[in-house]
């Protein structure tokens, strides 16, 4: 039995130094990948550095700088000093459409500098009282 103890002692000693000469050539192997990849990665970047980057700074001279003169040229109002929303309301009042006053048809919406009266009379009523006239649920 003791015979069987020491073979098998001895072929599990073997199996480990097998086993740790190919991790080291594992090791080996993995050091070498990395090195052509960082070797590899090198190159890349100096190709971007010596032939793209420099193409990159006369596209952006030729094509994107002209642009951005034009842009920075224009004579811009970009501030808010008479601007007027595109849809703006009106409230029928003594002078401007008193027939339409408490009237739940009436729109009173502003579409381009034209106003709306309502859809039954666009422009509204020239008389002082609107036939088509009905309580608004709304009034205040």
């Amino acid at each position: 039995m003791e015979e069987f103890s020491q073979g098998f002692f001895a072929a599990v000693e073997a199996a480990f130094i097998e086993f740790d000469k190919f991790l080291k050539v594992a090791g080996e192997e993995l050091q070498a990948m990395a090195d052509e990849l960082e070797k590899a990665s090198d190159e890349v970047t100096q190709e971007l550095q010596e032939r793209i980057i420099p193409g990159l700074d006369e596209y952006f001279a030729e094509i994107i700088e002209p642009v951005l003169d034009v842009y920075f040229n224009l004579d811009l109002d970009l501030t808010n000093e008479g601007f007027e929303p595109f849809v703006s309301y009106v409230h029928p009042s003594r002078t401007q459409n008193p027939a339409c006053q408490g009237c739940s048809n009436y729109h009173g919406q502003v579409y381009g500098g034209n106003l709306l009266v309502c859809a039954i009379h666009p422009t509204g009523v020239e008389a002082e009282t609107c036939p088509d006239w009905e309580q608004s649920i709304y009034q205040v």
